[in-house]
């Protein structure tokens, strides 16, 4: 009975792995867009500012 039981579970692990392997990557992905929008907003911003000097 034992047996069974850790069988169930190291396949239960083993199918639980793959999914938060493609979740992880997802969310890095994910993170990498929210930078560079984080950072093109940023830069917009600053170049409004400095031409509404330069005016």
């Amino acid at each position: 009975m034992k047996k069974w039981s850790l069988y169930s579970m190291t396949i239960f692990c083993l199918l639980t792995l793959t999914s938060c392997e493609a979740v992880e990557t997802i969310f890095k992905a994910g993170m990498w867009w929210g930078i560079i929008l984080v950072v093109g907003v940023i830069a917009i911003i600053l170049w409004l500012f400095s031409r509404g000097r330069n005016s």
